[in-house]
């Protein structure tokens, strides 16, 4: 009589897998920079088959975008803490860890690189765009819901995160707290208070 084989967790193997060839990617881009490596050394690294990767993803630049989209959408939990200001610091700072984490520089290279890269690339930076800004205007409309004057998305954009996006990507100094608090404290002090708007 054959032994039960135990049952197989879907997608265990799989979503394995997918982490390995993201992080093979993440590491090669850290190392060589945007265009420098072909599928078959993400497989080297990766410890795959050449066909595992194009049965996947078709080609290179569809892997690259699923890696991009994957890291720089990590939908962490929307701060809750009960007025404006304190949900912008706490989003801020969280943003802040993601893009000075191990791989946030090279994954925000990605982003750019791929935002130039065809309509594929664009496509993933639209869709990055629009992640960012369906996250944040969670956070807006419930500020609202409170009675306080929220800033648009786009300006949480323009005043907070391209800031730090810049700062990464070009190296020119730290995200600390203050720095951080200090780009919210601007954007809020920029807009009119609730009783200037009243005519």
């Amino acid at each position: 009589m054959n032994e039960r084989q135990p049952a197989r967790r879907p997608g265990g193997r799989s979503a394995r897998v997918r982490a390995e060839v993201h992080q093979a990617v993440t590491g090669l881009i850290n190392e060589r920079g945007y265009g420098n490596f072909t599928v078959g050394d993400v497989a080297a690294r990766a410890g795959v088959a050449d066909s595992s990767i194009y049965r996947r993803w078709g080609n290179l630049d569809t892997l690259l975008t699923d890696v991009a989209l994957t890291h720089l959408n990590a939908r962490s939990p929307m701060p809750d803490t009960g007025s404006l200001a304190g949900d912008l610091r706490a989003y801020a700072a969280n943003v802040a860890r993601e893009i000075t984490g191990p791989d946030g520089l090279a994954l925000l290279r990605l982003a750019v690189a791929l935002s130039h890269n065809g309509r594929q690339g664009v496509k993933a930076r639209d869709d990055l765009l629009a992640e960012r800004s369906r996250q944040m205007q969670s956070m807006l409309d419930r500020s609202r819901e409170r009675g306080e004057q929220a800033p648009d998305a786009l300006d949480v954009l323009d005043h907070v995160l391209a800031p730090m996006y810049v700062r990464v990507l070009l190296g020119i100094g730290p995200l600390t707290p203050d720095y951080v608090d200090g780009l919210v404290d601007r954007l809020l002090s920029s807009r009119p208070s609730s009783q200037s708007r009243v005519r």
